[in-house]
């Protein structure tokens, strides 16, 4: 029984210590799942999200300007013994959409001093009150609402618009950390090349055939290795703290990127195609947020604009009430009842001068006029940084060509050296310095690749499509 508990105990420790060595492999961190991490946790995305809800809000507000009101005006009177009167009248007031109010209501009026204005015991009203000049097509309520369903749609601009910033920064933070590790994977390899070269040149000096000083330059060589590849893993180092600040989890807490994630190299071994210019600059013009969001504050503009135009206008509104005995405002309607029994009256107001109502629609002609202006600006400036990123992308997708055909002369010089010294007709020195060039070349051309990579989203970051 003893020795099947110790052969159980034995058993479970091994799949316990091979589930934390599997735990440990190196895992690849994809960019396509880099960057769902960051749109589902970052918080910046998760406020470019907010932005939308506070203009939901924002336009359930501007809908409140529309929602019914009842109230209630109640007064009475008694003193000394007298009842001098009572007055009570609750109102509900509906507001519509095209401008006109409706109004009903119920009074009970009483007492023995009560004003002659006022009509004895229980009657209703139900009446309409409508603008005939000023805010007959615009009025500040619908101005309001029409701009907070304008700024909505504004707001899925600013989302995206902060979407692209944070996507580009984080594609650029990426990439640099591939590059790094890239670069710390060349001084590895060629370390391990290093060392298996200067155990052949131990094992040749010992039997005769190498001097000593092969082994002593060969050890160096390692050395020097050694030292660029401290650099590199510095850089590497630094450029996954630079990764940790995109990496959130859902509980609003920040993590360090785990040392086992690897970047995926294949990735950015690979040439990655924007596409035409032209394309893209004609997607430019029709998504870019920026650009989006200038036109939508143009419509917000142009109905403050038809609000302002308003102030021009004199203030000319009808009211006029359908009143009825009891609490039934509409019992026993015919013609003699509306013949009879009504009330109304006009409210007309004009500033002689209208010297306010001028001033506030020139402003916002002004208002237009200046945002028009910044928005060619703007479509100028995305135009340009377009093909400015573009240019680049295309330099350096020629330069890396160019890299790629040195590497691979590099390579053969490097393997005819080796087969040279092999035969003893070169040099150790002149296979170091062959492998130097080679690798200062990789080193090159990793820089390059970071900036070619960087380059083609910046295409797309200029354009506003990284969303």
């Amino acid at each position: 029984m003893s020795k099947q508990y110790s052969v159980l105990i034995l058993l479970i420790c091994s799949i316990m210590y091979a589930g934390a060595v599997k735990a440990q492999q190196p895992e690849v961190l994809t960019p396509e799942q880099f960057i769902e991490w960051i749109r589902q946790y970052h918080p910046v995305a998760r406020q470019a999200g907010l932005q939308v809800e506070k203009a939901e809000a924002e336009l359930l507000s501007a809908k409140g300007g529309f929602d019914p009101t009842a109230g209630l005006n109640a007064s009475r009177k008694t003193f000394d013994g007298k009842n001098y009167y009572y007055y009570t009248n609750p109102e509900l007031k509906i507001p519509t959409p095209i401008g006109i109010d409706v109004k009903t209501g119920i009074e009970n009026n009483g007492g023995d001093y009560i004003t002659s204005e006022v009509t004895k015991g229980k009657t209703s009203y139900l009446g309409l009150e409508v603008p005939l000049m000023k805010g007959l097509l615009m009025d500040k309520r619908r101005a309001v609402l029409r701009q907070a369903k304008i700024y909505r749609d504004q707001s899925e601009q600013e989302r995206r618009s902060m979407l692209n910033d944070l996507l580009f920064d984080a594609y650029t933070s990426y990439w640099q950390w591939a590059g790094a590790y890239q670069l710390y994977s060349i001084y590895n390899r060629y370390i391990s090349i290093g060392y298996k070269r200067l155990q052949l040149l131990r094992n040749a000096y010992a039997n005769g055939d190498k001097a000593m000083m092969d082994t002593v330059e060969a050890y160096t060589q390692i050395q020097s290795y050694e030292m660029q590849q401290a650099d590199a893993l510095l850089k590497l180092n630094n450029a996954a703290l630079e990764l940790s600040n995109f990496l959130w989890f859902g509980n609003d807490s920040a993590v360090l990127l785990p040392s086992h994630y690897r970047p995926d190299t294949l990735q950015f071994a690979i040439n990655k195609e924007v596409g035409q210019v032209e394309n893209i600059l004609s997607q430019a013009v029709l998504q870019h947020p920026d650009l989006r969001s200038y036109e939508f504050k143009l419509d917000a503009l142009e109905v403050e604009r038809r609000l302002k135009f308003q102030s021009l206008l004199p203030y000319l509104t009808v009211k006029a009430n359908l009143l009825n005995r009891d609490y039934y405002a509409l019992k026993g309607l015919n013609g003699a009842l509306l013949e009879n029994n009504y009330k109304w009256g006009i409210d007309f107001k004009l500033p002689l001068f209208l010297r306010e109502g001028r001033g506030d629609y020139r402003k916002a002609q002004l208002k237009i006029k200046e945002t028009n202006l910044q928005f060619e600006n703007k479509r100028w400036q995305v135009t340009n940084k377009v093909r400015s990123y573009f240019n680049e992308y295309a330099i350096l997708q020629q330069q890396l060509r160019t890299t790629n055909s040195m590497y691979n002369n590099y390579s053969a010089l490097l393997r005819n050296e080796e087969l040279k010294f092999s035969q003893g007709e070169s040099s150790l020195f002149m296979i170091n310095s062959r492998e130097s060039k080679l690798i200062e070349l990789l080193q090159k051309q990793t820089e390059l690749r970071i900036k070619y990579l960087k380059a083609s989203y910046a295409v797309s970051w200029a354009a506003g499509l990284l969303q």
